[in-house]
């Protein structure tokens, strides 16, 4: 995220929910940051302040965590408002100041500086948390501008028709749905006929169909001829904030569970009650005290007579609990609405929110002595969940999949808690990845002095620091998970852990790990985030339905025909150069690679391709006619590749489809999604022109081990002197226009045409040990041209067909398939997460239990829902779900199996399978059934497969086909496993 101008931000309090906003705002990039807290630190603030260590205890919190918060990010200052211990915050100490935060702050203390903040302009965010509580207030000003309500990426598409009338109605292409809503607004481009709507004041829309909008009169404008595209317009919104003492009299909630859709008023009271009793005797309620809970209902009725006593009660027990996953849930969402005072960016919230996770507390509740403080690091924690299951946390076994961005707050959070922390507990992390310069500015736990590390090891080290009860407790691995792998990740690895919590990039792991879960029976903890949004699920063994039970439906993918010749947006150029980038580096230099080292290669690889022409031309021009010897013909090179991509194929494509061309209905062929391109002309004065001469040739120097340059005048001068030849267009060359035509030259080429180019090929044996260098795409490194060459192949391509181009920072995005992470949505998401882990480790199993939560800081927009049930299959009496199978013992014979499903079940095996072996079927003949029958199992699959069962491998999955007795096949039954 760029830095945010003028965005001075004060922090007041730095226990654990103050530090978490610290930490993700400084990640995000505001301009500076100040805190404030002389309070000293005590022992129970290492429970959830993970900046500070033990040798800090009696130091200001401020002092201790001010130089550990500036480490983060070198671009932000971190500045130490300092204060003597027991001084306070005073409207003096905030004057200057952007936004101003206060956490953990009693009421009178925020109305004191809100009523200066809401007179002077400064944005204002009050918020505590008090065990599996938490609040936070917004009041941004009478009238606080967002010029992005949503933050999503504006709504375009093409049109075919404005009418000339009242309304305006504007016909979109039938392709693709506008995706507008009454009262959005649009601007136009490229409009043909009723040139006044281009670049014209945004008009407001009335939707009249999926496909169809009005824009208002349109009697005035000239008329209609052809093309357009539409692009939404965001239209800036003014929130009007009530200050805090007129909002707790009339409070506006911002709900975030639907499910307790009464519960905000009952905590607007308590919390006000809960400021009101420490106010009155100097301290909070004790855990899990009656006496005290008794004050606080009283107390809480006088405000709202109708507050609920059962909620009011445990907000007294907790009212001393610090939990480090309550102030990740709110350290994330409080710093996103800090984000947004700063930029205007996102909507705000509006203007009370209050949040509670009592699902979490164990089932059999903890005692009053269970629960009071020992001198513990962990006593924020027991004060809610008391010593007994403090104890269950510290043993638990965990293993968590990937040490990126999510699986750093994870790590830092189990840390806080103490899992893993007691004699019996361990947790397992891996991720083969190494840490890299673009995960700093989301993975906290990572630091430049890091880069070219693993990240599980850098990980694991950085939060056994933060709690030293970890250290020789967390295993690291750089492993994938995979089959590959199973000898690794094995039975007695499952066996030995509680459960799985995955912090993966990619649906193909989660779904590998999701199946191994279910096997293994093993609770699995899912969640991702893209940008403001997140997601977290819970899959519970015989309870809940896997992640891989449903799926969102696959993206989609751009005909191959548009990227190749009919582009109409920079996405489709992207993929284009993406293409053009494997074309030119990656693949030529692997079949050289290959036809230097794989003895008949040609007759092997190339003889039923069709392409073996093409294929050999290539081979002949990176190993003889185009091999340079010096970095100048590097540039030759990249010259006549831009005439090649850039010129001559459009000159072909405009020859072949010229720019009158009409349909066989006599429609104009280069219309709607169709736009006619242009040739480019070679110019050394385009800074495009030369950008793409300059990667070009620096990568085809390093496929042949060149050493390159970046001298701006070297290529000028050469690229400038470069004879070009003269190009002529060919006849009756098939253009692919739609999807469902063959592409041109997949078909009809002659293996035989390429005899005579094959005899220009250097034998293998007089270059041995020569190789060419594949070029390996790496997104990160600045210094490699790899996104300097695709954002210059996509931008002149663009130009070709007059496609407003892209920065580089997009093009590497989208290019890169960079999914968005920020700190704020990854806090709030791992937080949610560990809400759930308790309920876990408690051992919970019904469905209330359970939170699958979904959430978007832009809006902002909280859902939640109860885990979906695991779907039921029946035959006959026999009821099941994808946790249940069928188990043999003892390694069984095949007959023995046969037998006891015609005997428990009465279902007749027609086919016994067993990865891709199929080890009998009804129909293999009879000598075969003797013989295969009375085998072991065991026996039976090493001599089909004909392979030793690996040593690692305790059990068999097998796929049974069977048969009801009407000879029906039943397609549903569990799957088999063979101990």
């Amino acid at each position: 995220m760029k830095r945010m101008a003028a965005s001075n931000v004060l922090i007041v309090g730095l226990k654990g929910l103050g530090i978490e906003i610290a930490k993700n705002v400084i990640l995000a990039g505001v301009k500076s940051v100040t805190v404030f807290d002389p309070e000293p630190v005590q022992i129970q603030d290492l429970s959830s302040q993970f900046f500070l260590r033990e040798e800090d205890v009696g130091k200001s919190r401020a002092d201790a965590a001010a130089p550990r918060l500036a480490e983060l990010n070198a671009y932000v200052p971190v500045r130490n408002l300092g204060g003597q211990r027991g001084q306070d915050i005073t409207v003096d100490l905030i004057k200057g100041f952007q936004a101003v935060v206060l956490t953990d702050a009693p009421i009178s203390k925020q109305l004191e500086i809100n009523d200066w903040t809401h007179q002077n302009g400064i944005h204002f965010i009050a918020a505590e948390t008090h065990g599996l509580f938490g609040s936070a207030f917004n009041d941004f000003g009478p009238k606080f501008t967002c010029v992005d309500p949503t933050g999503e990426q504006p709504l375009t598409g093409m049109i075919v028709s404005v009418e000339k009338d009242k309304e305006g109605l504007v016909t979109c292409l039938d392709e693709t749905r506008h995706g507008l809503e009454d009262g959005d607004f649009v601007t136009f481009i490229e409009v043909q006929g009723m040139t006044e709507l281009n670049g014209c004041e945004p008009r407001k829309v009335s939707v009249k169909g999926p496909y169809t909008f009005t824009i208002g009169d349109t009697t005035n404008l000239g008329n209609y001829v052809a093309g357009g595209i539409f692009t939404q317009v965001k239209m800036p919104k003014i929130v009007e904030f009530k200050s805090l003492r007129e909002s707790l009299k009339s409070p506006e909630f911002f709900i975030t569970d639907f499910a307790k859709f009464d519960r905000p008023s009952t905590l607007h009271a308590g919390f006000q009650a809960l400021s009101e009793f420490k106010a009155e005797a100097q301290r909070l309620p004790k855990p899990r005290n009656s006496e005290d809970a008794t004050k606080l209902i009283a107390l809480a009725k006088k405000i709202d007579a109708e507050a609920d006593e059962k909620v009011l009660t445990e907000l007294s027990y907790q009212a001393t609990g610090d939990l480090a996953p309550m102030n990740a849930v709110f350290g994330g969402f409080v710093a996103q609405e800090v984000l947004k005072a700063c930029s205007a960016k996102f909507h705000p919230m509006v203007q009370h929110m209050y949040f509670d996770s009592l699902e979490s507390l164990p089932t059999e509740l903890p005692s009053e002595a269970d629960c009071q403080p020992v001198g513990s690091r962990y006593d924020g924690q027991i004060a809610v969940f008391g010593k007994t299951f403090q104890d269950k946390i510290a043993n638990h076994r965990q293993f968590l999949v990937g040490a990126g961005a999510i699986g750093c707050e994870m790590l830092k959070n189990w840390s806080m808690i103490g899992l893993a922390s007691g004699p019996k507990g361990t947790i397992f992390v891996t991720d083969l990845d190494t840490i890299e310069k673009s995960n700093l500015n989301r993975q906290f736990l990572f630091r430049a002095k890091d880069l070219g590390k693993f990240k599980s090891e850098v990980a694991a080290a950085a939060v056994a620091e933060m709690n030293p009860h970890l250290k020789g407790k967390i295993v690291s691995r750089q492993e994938p998970v995979g089959p590959e792998t199973e000898n690794l990740y094995n039975e007695e690895f499952f066996e030995g852990v509680d459960g799985v919590t995955n912090a993966l990039d990619n649906v193909k792991a989660r779904q590998y790990m999701d199946q191994r879960c279910v096997f293994f029976l093993k609770p699995l903890l899912e969640s991702g985030t893209l940008g403001t949004k997140g997601n977290t699920q819970v899959i519970i063994p015989h309870l809940t339905e896997s992640y891989s039970s449903s799926q969102d439906p696959p993206e989609k993918e751009t005909p191959s025909c548009t990227v190749k010749n009919f582009p109409n947006a920079i996405q489709h150029t992207i993929e284009w150069s993406r293409q053009e980038f494997d074309n030119l580096f990656v693949k030529p230099a692997q079949s050289v690679n290959s036809y230097l080292s794989e003895p008949n290669f040609l007759e092997t690889n190339l003889k039923y391709s069709g392409q073996q022409r093409e294929q050999v031309e290539q081979l002949v021009s990176y190993l003889v006619t185009n091999k340079p010897l010096t970095f100048e013909e590097c540039i030759i090179w990249a010259r006549l590749q831009f005439e090649e991509k850039y010129n001559n194929s459009i000159r072909q494509l405009l020859f072949s489809l010229p720019k009158d061309a009409l349909t066989s209905t006599g429609q104009p062929f280069w219309s709607g999604p169709k736009r006619a391109p242009d040739p480019l002309i070679f110019d050394s004065n385009e800074p495009a022109h030369l950008q793409y001469i300059i990667a070009a040739a620096n990568l085809h120097a390093y496929n042949y081990g060149l050493r390159g340059d970046t001298d701006p005048v070297i290529f000028k001068k050469i690229s400038e002197s470069v004879l070009v030849p003269e190009f002529t267009p060919r006849s009756g060359v098939k253009v692919q226009v739609n999807e469902n035509e063959p592409v041109a030259g997949e078909s009809g080429a002659d293996p035989g045409d390429a005899t005579e180019l094959v005899k220009k090929l250097p034998a293998p044996s007089s270059l041995v040990g020569y190789r060419l260098n594949p070029v390996e795409f790496e997104k990160d490194d600045d210094s490699n041209h790899h996104i300097d060459f695709i954002t210059a192949a996509s931008n002149l391509r663009a130009m070709n067909y007059n496609i407003p181009a892209a920065d580089r920072h997009t093009t590497k995005q989208i290019a890169g398939k960079i999914i968005p992470a920020i700190a704020t949505t990854t806090s709030l998401v791992v937080g949610l997460v560990c809400l759930e882990l308790y309920k876990i480790i408690d051992g919970k199993n019904k469905f209330e239990d359970y939170k699958n939560g979904f959430v978007n800081l832009a809006l902002p927009f909280f859902g939640f829902s109860e885990p979906i049930a695991a779907a039921k299959n029946k035959y006959g009496q026999t009821e099941w779900t994808l946790w249940d199978r069928f188990e043999f013992k003892n390694d069984p014979t095949l007959k023995e199996i046969v037998d006891w499903f015609a005997k428990e079940h009465k279902l007749d095996v027609s086919m016994v399978s067993q990865g891709v072996s199929m080890l009998w079927s009804s129909f293999i003949g009879k000598k075969k059934s003797e013989e295969r029958l009375p085998m072991k199992f065991s026996k039976l699959v090493e001599q089909v497969s004909k392979k030793p069962i690996p040593s690692h491998v305790k059990h068999l999955i097998v796929e049974v086909m069977v048969s009801d007795q009407e000879g029906e096949d039943v397609e549903e039954t569990l799957y088999t496993k063979i101990v």
